[in-house]
């Protein structure tokens, strides 16, 4: 794990506890994704540029600065990294002020975990701002913590947000099981340290060890999430 983040205070439990469940946003627990690449469209299309479909998979899931960096390269549009920054966001609340789907399962697994009393974080790499609108869809209740791309210094792929969730909830990330729909988004689980099963969004996702892949988010459940921390983590699903 390379992050410069202590995880103090961790609760140790026995070797079976599932601690908590670390969740997405974008793609996971919301059908936004698609939003995202609508706003990026409309906000290039204002300034003379037309995306190509090729883009939208180097975007997807990442934070904000890297998607924006990449996208006035690529297209090389006259406007800096914060105006952009600024303009995308707008775009996309005002995307999702219109009404924000939720993934099949995503409420009833909420649900699951608030009734068994198992702590849930909502780990995004969208700004705070989004964070909070779309925690009126989701209902913020379901969460003990929320941390959002703009809450640290480094966000997704960096492992940080994952680590700083764990530590502040005090428990070990190795008996916490992250949920992402993106490489990205696994890749920061993974380094965390935590177990993770990916629900594929935009783009594929392979297996690899300690890394579940499943079709949606109903085909995950307390029971499979709890399997996850007692099965050798060298398993691959």
């Amino acid at each position: 794990m390379t992050s410069s983040i202590p995880a103090v205070g961790t609760r140790t439990g026995g070797a079976a506890t599932l601690q908590a469940v670390f969740l997405d946003l974008d793609g996971t627990l919301v059908d936004t994704e698609g939003f995202w690449w609508e706003a990026e469209a409309q906000v290039f299309a204002e300034l003379g540029h037309v995306l190509d479909d090729a883009h939208r998979e180097v975007v997807v899931g990442g934070p904000m600065t890297r998607s924006a960096g990449y996208l006035i390269q690529a297209t090389g549009a006259d406007i800096g990294l914060t105006e952009l920054s600024v303009l995308l966001n707008a775009a996309f609340l005002d995307r999702i002020a219109r009404g924000v789907p939720l993934m099949p399962g995503a409420h009833r697994l909420l649900a699951e975990l608030a009734a068994h009393e198992v702590p849930a974080a909502l780990v995004s790499a969208s700004h705070r701002s989004i964070v909070d609108r779309m925690l009126a869809s989701l209902g913020a209740e379901h969460f003990r913590l929320t941390l959002a791309g703009d809450d640290l210094p480094r966000t997704k792929p960096h492992p940080d947000p994952y680590v700083t969730a764990a530590a502040r909830l005090g428990v070990d990330p190795a008996r916490c099981v992250v949920v992402e729909d993106t490489l990205t988004g696994v890749r920061a689980g993974e380094a965390a340290g935590c177990p993770v099963v990916a629900v594929p969004s935009v783009t594929p996702i392979p297996v690899a060890p300690g890394r579940s892949v499943v079709r949606s988010l109903e085909e995950v459940d307390l029971a499979f999430l709890r399997s996850l921390i007692t099965e050798s983590r060298g398993a691959v699903h």
